[in-house]
């Protein structure tokens, strides 16, 4: 998959996948976030995760799927949970006890 398709009213944008940050799971959409802002595609996290280079992408929770080129750090929390703080946002998010062990490798 080279581009994410979105709608907005009557406009549809082609975004490369190379520019999003991360997606994560909503009732009936799934919000993809990039450094020009959020969308709404519908698209489910489980097609998603088939779809995109497994490279470029790893499933990191239930509901959120990140680019792994945009991961700044990894931190550990005293739950025993992953934290990621991506490059240029402000919000951190939670790798599942699951999906630690693509970090072991780093």
């Amino acid at each position: 998959m080279r581009w994410i398709k979105t709608q907005n009213k009557d406009n549809i944008r082609l975004i490369p996948v190379e520019e999003i940050d991360y997606f994560q799971a909503g009732d009936k959409y799934t919000l993809m976030m990039t450094a020009q802002g959020e969308s709404l595609i519908k698209k489910s996290i489980k097609e998603l995760a088939h779809e995109l280079d497994p490279q470029q992408f790893w499933q990191i929770h239930r509901g959120t799927i990140v680019n792994v080129s945009r991961i700044e750090n990894i931190s550990r929390s005293l739950t025993g949970r992953g934290v990621i703080k991506l490059r240029k946002r402000p919000e951190s998010l939670t790798v599942s006890r699951n999906y630690l062990h693509l970090f072991k490798q780093m």
